[in-house]
Formats: C-alpha cells, sequence, structure tokens
C-alpha cells in the first residue's frame, strides 16, 4: 500500500492587504445617449474584437473612436473633452 504524503505550500500571490478605492470622476447613471471616446493605443489583435462588441452591446451610445499603433494614445481636442461624458483607453502591446 502506497504512503499518503501531505504537502504544504506557500501561495505565490501572497496575502495583499485591502486598498481604498478613490474613483476619479462619478459614475453615469445610464449610458443612453452618452458620448463615450474610445481611444486604442497599441497592438490592435484585442482591441477590435473590443470595440466591436462595445458597439454591439451599448448600441444607444454615441461611440468616438481614435486608433494608433504606438504606445502613445491621440490627446482628446479640447472641444472633444467638452462634448465627451466618457473615456475608455485600451492599451495592448
Amino acid at each position: 500500500m502506497a504512503e499518503k504524503h501531505v504537502f504544504k505550500c506557500l501561495s505565490p500571490v501572497g496575502n495583499q492587504e485591502p486598498v481604498e478605492l478613490s474613483p476619479l470622476a462619478p459614475r453615469l447613471k445610464s449610458l443612453d445617449g452618452k458620448t463615450i471616446h474610445l481611444s486604442i493605443c497599441g497592438e490592435p489583435d484585442i482591441t477590435i474584437p473590443l470595440e466591436k462588441r462595445l458597439k454591439g452591446d451599448y448600441p444607444d451610445v454615441n461611440w468616438t473612436v481614435k486608433k494608433t499603433y504606438n504606445i502613445v494614445p491621440i490627446q482628446l481636442t479640447e472641444e472633444e473633452r467638452k462634448t465627451t461624458d466618457g473615456v475608455i483607453l485600451g492599451v495592448c502591446w
């Protein structure tokens, strides 16, 4: 009969202390009719399906999209800042 062994190990993740979250802006109550800017920078491999999925899941949102395939996102113009309700920055490399 084989011997039973009990192995104990430490989690490589460790124990994370809880952190207090503080939002940069209040959440929008509804996305319907809002203008959301999608800024994509880096490789397009995951961001192309992300853009399609977001537009499909939220058809009542007015989407504006800027793409650059280097690691520096394109800045919003002053006019875009005034008319945009939210921004999603997608970075992939």
